[in-house]
């Protein structure tokens, strides 16, 4: 079996050597970085398989970081910060994070995240040799690949399950509790801002008008759906339904 690789970022060596300890034990293979410009180096070189990311760090803030890492590269992010303010949080989900868990935290919380990000990562996807289009949206299940208008989007791991589990129930109303179960785990369930904010960057990334909505739409109270598009007899696509009540 491969060996989980985890890089830990943090300019503190206590809280550097104390994860590692505890990581090692658990059998991951750890990286250190003590700061920001060394992490991208070791993600250029070694290309873990997640980042633990402190927030205040010399040379480079881990802001930065996530958001020069996620110009290339889908790698899972958890923030380790000591700011705990909403306004905080959602800059670091728009930069890019996945998760983030505010200092001081348990080693239970952490292993706890680390294992839903993990198992979000390595579970399987949608049924193969099926696709979903949607106007010049295609998501490949069998490749596990988005275009947009004949170009591949790149997508944050988060942002690719949650419309590869949309996509996959297209035209079915999904609960927000049910998003997150499957995207983040059951540990996330009543986390409705981490799905908010993903689900906000992921209309960005499709240039989906929440107004006038292509792909996604809300469900005020309920969840979100993605368009199901109807043909005609010509094949085109000329209207976008969800199901009836009855099928959902």
């Amino acid at each position: 079996m491969k060996e989980t690789r985890i890089l830990i970022v943090d300019d503190d060596s206590a809280i550097r050597k104390f994860i590692r300890a505890n990581l090692e034990a658990r059998d991951y293979k750890v990286m250190l970085a003590g700061d920001g410009e060394e992490a991208i180096k070791i993600v250029e070189a070694e290309l873990p398989d997640l980042i633990l990311l402190d927030v205040m760090m010399p040379k480079m803030d881990g802001f930065t970081v996530c958001r020069q890492l996620r110009e290339w590269t889908e790698t899972p992010i958890i923030m380790l910060t000591a700011r705990d303010s909403e306004t905080d949080k959602v800059k670091y989900l728009d930069a890019g994070a996945d998760d983030y868990l505010t200092k001081p935290f348990s080693l239970k919380e952490l292993l706890s995240r680390i294992k839903a990000i993990l198992r979000r990562v390595n579970s399987k996807g949608p049924p193969v040799n099926s696709k979903f289009q949607n106007g010049g949206l295609v998501v490949d299940f069998a490749r596990n690949i988005v275009k947009l208008n004949n170009e591949i989007i790149n997508l944050t791991a988060a942002e690719h399950k949650l419309l590869l589990y949309l996509a996959s129930n297209a035209g079915r109303v999904v609960t927000s509790n049910q998003l997150l179960e499957k995207v983040w785990g059951e540990e996330y369930s009543g986390d409705y801002r981490i799905l908010q904010v993903n689900i906000c960057r992921l209309r960005k990334k499709l240039k989906d008008n929440v107004k006038q909505s292509t792909f996604i739409q809300t469900k005020p109270g309920i969840g979100y759906t993605v368009l199901n598009p109807v043909q005609d007899d010509n094949g085109h696509f000329n209207e976008y339904k969800t199901r009836p009540k009855s099928e959902i």
